[in-house]
């Protein structure tokens, strides 16, 4: 008998009730975990002809076969999943939602303390969650804090320890955000009362704490005791304003857990959201990657079972796309066709959508920056570096005729332009067109900056030119000091060869390279920069230039006019009055006709 008969007839051998069923390897290694409602009936479907090639593939890996009998579905299906996570079997649908998500603690202890935890103990607490937000836990524990008085010390209130007196009121208790437990101040009961109400206000149930509130009131009012209704008072308004924000469907919709679903190939999500009143309490999203080519009901199915594992039972009616693959005596599974509850599902069914393009977006994110790590490692190894070039800069001269020469610098982090680091320079030492001497100022002032203001210098700095350009610009990181701390290359025009400090014979990479292209890309964009920055300051010294040739306007008052205006049209455009503020009255005058004769 081969292994797949042997398997046959074990599965032939196990009773017709629920439980769950487990695949194994010949070396007890866990290949695939299955709930059923009826545990022969489900494991010998697949042995029947038309099988995924996936499942003759487990079958075919398969040398063992075993089970665990349970009394109902929702017991498999619990079984299942804490199961399924304590193995992680490799045919298994992997759930996604690998994060540690924040819950809400009420510690067990006298005086409990009411704290954000991303930790869950077994010691008695109680936790509240999970919370896909921060921002909700942080509203949740404000609301709470603004409704009670509660200790947020770690003193250990034993009724021992205070009735000996061991311990002293803090600040907390003079500004009036605690009661003062630690010194008998504040009684057990009276504690307990407000803790009682925070879990009615985490578990939803906020008409619980407004109806005993407004009795409170009523009561404090017909005792005359004015100042305590109005706290009261003040209470109820900062939970009425709470429950507006959180308000989405009619609150006649009563309670139910919504499930939003959204696949697409092997990647799917599901979305809960827990309705208490009408509002919102709860939310949370399962991501899930399928295995087996299981169907929709098979994967909502696990996605419900990991929900009911992280927020306990159900509420008696749970609204879903479609009716999953297993049933409970103790819910109800609701498939709405109009009204609220569709309204509901559909905005679940959004959030599933949002939270599987969000994970496909991470993934392709993830792929870019593996791409981008092994395309600077190719980079790193083409140039001969001892060192990731993580960090490039790259410099251009830009000039028409050895007039506004300029100069630019770009800053490329990780393969990617870091633009609010890009630098201009207007060259001030040298006249007429001397790229050499322009390429020798701009980077001795670069790096003379980086260096006085205590900044990391670039891994790799690229220069655009020849053995020249790359000559000059090695002068200046001698004389500051630092040419044994960066590695520099040179790239020329013409045939796009890379030079190399002291080696008169260039590189040439192939022209489909990842190296070449990462190069000519920064080139390219440095020599962009200096462009544009070329072409304002041309514009300018025309406009300028066109002033100046004005009587009586030289270059200062050509330069606080542009400062002002902004432009010639503008100059043009403007009052006399405001010209003569800024050039005087004879000044004004002249450019005045100047202009009227154009």
């Amino acid at each position: 008998m081969n292994d797949r008969d042997s398997l046959r007839e074990k599965a032939s051998e196990m009773p017709d009730s629920p439980g769950v069923y487990l695949f194994s390897d010949s070396n007890g290694n866990i290949l695939y975990i299955g709930k059923a409602r009826s545990l022969r009936k489900r494991v010998l479907s697949y042995f029947t002809s038309g099988r995924s090639g996936k499942t003759a593939l487990l079958l075919k890996r398969s040398a063992n076969l075993g089970y665990s009998a349970v009394n109902t579905e929702s017991e498999a299906l619990l079984l299942e999943n804490n199961l399924i996570k304590k193995h992680q079997p490799r045919y298994n649908i992997l759930l996604k939602d690998d994060k540690t998500f924040p819950w809400i603690c009420i510690k067990n202890e006298p005086f409990p303390r009411v704290f954000i935890t991303r930790t869950v103990v077994n010691d008695g607490s109680q936790y509240y969650g999970p919370y896909t937000s921060v921002v909700m836990v942080k509203t949740l524990l404000s609301l709470v804090r603004q409704l009670y008085s509660l200790r947020n010390c770690k003193l250990n209130l034993t009724p021992d320890n205070i009735s000996k007196g061991k311990f002293r009121v803090c600040l907390e208790y003079q500004i009036g955000n605690c009661k003062g437990p630690c010194e008998g101040l504040q009684s057990q009961e009276d504690y307990d009362s407000s803790i009682a109400h925070i879990r009615e206000i985490l578990r939803g149930n906020i008409r619980t704490v407004t109806n005993h509130l407004r009795e409170m009131m009523l009561k404090y009012s017909s005792e005359l005791k004015f100042e305590e209704a109005q706290k009261i008072k003040e209470k109820l308004e900062i939970l009425s304003r709470y429950q507006a924000r959180s308000l989405v469907v009619n609150p006649s919709t009563g309670n139910a857990d919504v499930f939003g679903f959204s696949m697409e190939g092997d990647y799917a999500a599901v979305n809960f959201m827990r309705i208490i009143e009408g509002a919102v309490v709860q939310t949370f999203t399962v991501g899930l990657k399928r295995r087996l080519d299981e169907e929709r009901e098979r994967v909502l199915s696990l996605a419900v079972g990991e929900i009911i594992n992280r927020f306990g039972k159900l509420s008696a009616v749970a609204i879903v796309p479609f009716m999953p693959d297993f049933t409970t005596e103790s819910v109800r599974f609701h498939v709405p066709v109009r009204g609220d509850k569709k309204k509901l599902l559909e905005m679940a069914a959004r959030n599933a959508l949002l939270f599987r393009l969000e994970q496909k977006k991470k993934a392709e994110s993830k792929t870019a920056v593996e791409r981008t790590g092994k395309s600077l490692e190719q980079l790193r190894s083409d140039l001969r570096m001892s060192r990731l070039p993580r960090h490039i800069e790259c410099f251009d001269n830009s000039n028409i005729q050895g007039t506004s020469a300029v100069a630019s610098c770009v800053v490329f982090r990780n393969g990617k332009p870091s633009r609010s680091e890009y630098r201009h320079f207007n060259i001030k030492s040298v006249s007429g067109s001397d790229d050499y001497a322009s390429m020798a100022e701009v980077v001795l002032r670069r790096y003379r900056r980086i260096l006085e203001e205590g900044n990391n210098l670039p891994d790799l700095i690229v220069i655009d030119g020849g053995k020249g350009q790359l000559s000059s610009a090695l002068e200046s990181l001698i004389k500051l000091g630092v040419r044994d701390r960066v590695s520099i290359v040179g790239i020329a025009k013409r045939l796009e060869e890379i030079y190399f400090p002291g080696d008169p014979v260039p590189l040439y990479i192939d022209k489909n390279s990842v190296s070449l292209k990462i190069i000519q890309n920064i080139r390219n964009e440095a020599h962009r920069f200096g462009i544009s920055f070329h072409r304002l300051k041309r514009s300018k010294e025309m406009i300028r230039s066109e002033l100046e040739s004005i009587p009586g306007i030289g270059e200062k008052t050509a330069t606080m006019l542009l400062r002002k205006f902004g432009s010639v049209q503008a100059i043009i455009d403007a009052p006399r009055e405001a010209i003569e503020e800024i050039a005087g009255k004879t000044r004004a005058e002249a450019i005045m006709k100047h202009f009227s004769r154009q």
